[in-house]
Parts: C-alpha cells; sequence; structure tokens
C-alpha cells in the first residue's frame, strides 16, 4: 500500500475513512492482495506445494469446551513438521484449529483473531459465539478459488456461549466444509485425515456433563488412538518431547493445558494401551 506523493509517511484515507466493523472487509477494499483468496496463483492442482495438518477434536464438557491437535504436518509421504501448532484462542472464549493446507490454515486464523479483535474495538462489544463462526464461515468461503487448487485450510471453531442460559450447555462447536458451509455440532467433532478414528474414540468415551480433567484426558486420548490408524496424524513423541495442543473455553476464558500435564496424560494413555494392546 502506499501512502501517497502529497503526503509522505501518512496513511492511507481508507485508514480513517467510517466503514465496516469487519477488517476482512476493510482489506478487500483497501488492499485485497492482503487476503489469502485473492491471491494469483498458476493453474493446476497445487496440493503437493504446502505441508498439510491434521487432526483435531473437540467437546463439550460440564463448563465449556475444550479442543486439541496433533503436532504433524505432512506433505505427501514426509513428515513436513513435527511441532507445528493447529489450536489457538481466536479470542477470551473461542478457539479455533484448522486441518488441510498449513499455510492457509495459520493464515486464516490469524486474520481471524484481527477480525474478532476489530470488531469490539469498533463497536464496543464482542459478536455472539454464533456471529463469531458466521464470520469464519465467510472468510473460508473467500479462499475458495485456492482450495479449488487444492489449497484448502477447512477449521474447527468452538466456544462458551455467553448468551447460554442453560447449566451445563454453555460450550458450543462448529464446522465447516471448504466452501463456508457452516454446521454446528452436538457433544464433539473432529476434522482432519485423522478425524474418523478420533471421532470413533469419541464416540465411545464421550458422556455429558463430564468434567475438565475428563474431557482432557478423552481428547488427548482420542488423538492417540487417530495416530494409531492414520500415518497422517502424529502422537506423542517421548524422544522430542512433542504433546498434543490441548485448550478450555469456559467462563473464565481460554487456557492452554501445560505441556507438563498433557506429558502426564499422554504417558497414561500410553501405559494403558501397553498393558492392553487391542484396547
Amino acid at each position: 500500500m502506499t501512502t501517497g506523493a502529497d503526503f509522505p509517511g501518512r496513511m492511507p484515507a481508507a485508514f480513517s475513512a467510517t466503514g465496516s466493523s469487519s477488517f476482512a472487509e476493510f482489506l478487500q477494499a483497501a488492499a485485497p492482495e492482503y487476503l489469502p483468496g485473492r491471491r494469483a496463483l498458476p493453474p493446476g492442482d497445487l496440493s503437493h506445494a504446502s505441508a498439510h495438518a491434521t487432526t483435531i477434536v473437540a467437546m463439550t464438557y460440564a463448563d465449556g469446551v475444550v479442543m486439541a491437535g496433533d503436532r504433524r504436518a505432512t506433505q505427501g509421504n514426509l513428515i513436513a513438521s513435527r511441532d507445528i501448532e493447529k489450536v489457538f484462542a481466536s479470542d477470551m472464549y473461542s478457539l479455533v484449529g484448522f486441518a488441510g493446507s498449513a499455510g492457509i490454515g495459520i493464515e486464516l486464523v490469524r486474520l481471524f483473531q484481527v477480525e474478532l479483535e476489530h470488531f469490539e474495538k469498533i463497536e464496543g462489544t464482542p459478536l455472539s459465539l454464533h456471529g463469531k463462526a458466521n464470520r469464519l464461515a465467510t472468510m473460508v468461503r473467500g479462499n475458495l478459488s485456492a482450495a479449488m487448487q487444492g489449497l484448502a485450510a477447512v477449521p474447527l471453531f468452538a466456544g462458551y456461549d455467553l448468551d447460554s442460559r442453560e447449566p451445563g450447555k454453555a460450550g458450543r462447536i462448529f464446522s465447516y466444509d471448504v466452501i463456508g458451509g457452516l454446521y454446528e455440532e452436538r457433544d464433539y467433532d473432529g476434522i482432519g485425515s485423522g478425524s474418523l478414528f478420533a471421532r470413533s474414540a469419541l464416540k465411545k468415551r464421550f458422556r455429558p456433563g463430564a468434567d475438565a480433567d475428563t474431557a482432557v484426558k478423552w481428547a488427548v486420548e482420542s488423538l492417540y488412538d487417530a495416530a494409531d490408524e492414520d500415518s497422517a496424524t502424529g502422537g506423542p513423541d517421548l524422544t522430542r518431547g512433542l504433546f498434543p495442543v490441548v485448550m478450555l473455553a469456559s467462563a473464565d476464558g481460554t487456557v492452554r493445558i501445560s505441556d507438563a500435564e498433557v506429558e502426564r496424560l499422554a504417558r497414561d494413555v500410553i501405559g494403558e494401551r501397553s498393558d492392553y494392546p487391542g484396547r
């Protein structure tokens, strides 16, 4: 972006003009080249050109929602990264994770975080949880052209609904498809190549009203089961000290479970599987 020859060093007029509370809409008008979906790409399938991230799970518990993701990114049959992070706090009461093209996914998450912060600064109040989910759907839809060429990133969004009036029902989970379709899920969900196995594990374990400690253990266990069946999902790496990223969203805000606690839970799961390998 240029500042203009008449007033060198000043911000463009778009930055001071009255406009939308959406940062993505502002970028579309002022600097569309910074939006992932607006970049010109060469023709053809580009899926081989970037690292891909898997697997993310989310589930509700008594006081909110938990989200966890493994640490592996793959590029074809190679491990592109062993310590990528795919789960983030999108704001004080919500979490977002992604699967798919890693570069696009990280950029999407960062833009979404700014989108929510920008809205709150302009409007003086945060978006509702469903409003946040809708904003993310619009951003996913904006990457459609790149997704059709293999550079797709699909998010999983979850959070604590401040407007909920039902005890134990404030945790909500939203999934998306590659064209921005938005779907609210019940109890638990997963995305990425290992999600089939992770969801199957959660299906057997999940019970409504579980406490945070139990929900975190189920999340770690489901990712272990996914890694046991899916080569693109990374299991606990005891040698390098790499374990899933696990976060909670509740009325107290978002918090990341410490690596030491996740390691303890992962070692418990490995111990249980060692005693009963077919379990």
